[in-house]
């Protein structure tokens, strides 16, 4: 896992053939087809949670970059009020949470409606989290690196620390995964992800030294090459 001039490099280039990326699109459609099945009850139950919670709207909608920075619309269960402070700005999330609500997005059941966006091409089941175009465009070159892969569900900053990182830190762990990705490596994000539903969110701090020496090499590269 020890990052190397020659890796960054040839990292983020294409491979020669799209086989894997064709595997992984059908396993992740036939998984998430699968899970779009079993969980109709659970969103059933989400959406009357946030109905009690919140009102309506149930759903939250927001144009996000996909692969390639494409603009796609992703789809969650709401889980807060548009509640501002004196000063006009909206409050930290924590206080536009209700303790149900903040439960649902422990047990991440508010993204479930983004099974129906890996369905439509627009998300992985793993991948970078997606965010707005504005978000991605202001990382510059590290952005469009980003982008390669669709973003997904879960991801490894995801499981990683997520909340709990600096945007360096995640951007640092979204670049290595998208340098290594394979469908092994998904596999073990998505045991990771049931870990970090069980047991909360925590910094594996040796993932992220790793991160971020990847991303000091992928500057230095970017950097010798300007």
């Amino acid at each position: 896992m020890k990052p190397n001039r020659e890796h960054a490099v040839f990292a983020f280039s294409l491979p020669a053939s799209s086989g894997p990326y064709r595997l992984k699109r059908v396993l992740e459609c036939a998984l998430a087809g699968t899970l779009v099945v079993l969980c109709l009850p659970l969103m059933a139950v989400t959406a009357i949670v946030v109905w009690a919670s919140l009102g309506l709207p149930l759903l939250f909608t927001q144009a996000r970059a996909g692969a390639g920075m494409r603009i796609f619309t992703v789809t969650k269960f709401r889980t807060m009020t548009n509640a501002c402070g004196p000063d006009g700005a909206s409050l930290p999330d924590q206080m536009r949470q209700t303790a149900a609500t903040s439960l649902l997005r422990k047990l991440r059941y508010d993204e479930l409606p983004q099974l129906f966006a890996v369905l439509a091409g627009d998300m992985s089941i793993v991948g970078p989290r997606p965010l707005p175009l504005a978000t991605v465009a202001s990382f510059g070159d590290l952005g469009r690196l980003r982008s390669l892969v669709a973003p997904g569900m879960t991801g490894w900053a995801q499981v990683n620390g997520n909340t709990l990182l600096s945007d360096e830190e995640k951007i640092a762990l979204d670049l290595w995964y998208v340098a290594h990705a394979s469908l092994w490596l998904d596999v073990r994000i998505l045991l990771l992800t049931l870990k970090t539903i069980v047991f909360g969110e925590r910094v594996n701090d040796m993932h992220l030294k790793v991160a971020k020496d990847f991303l000091h090499v992928i500057r230095a590269v970017r950097n010798h090459g300007q």
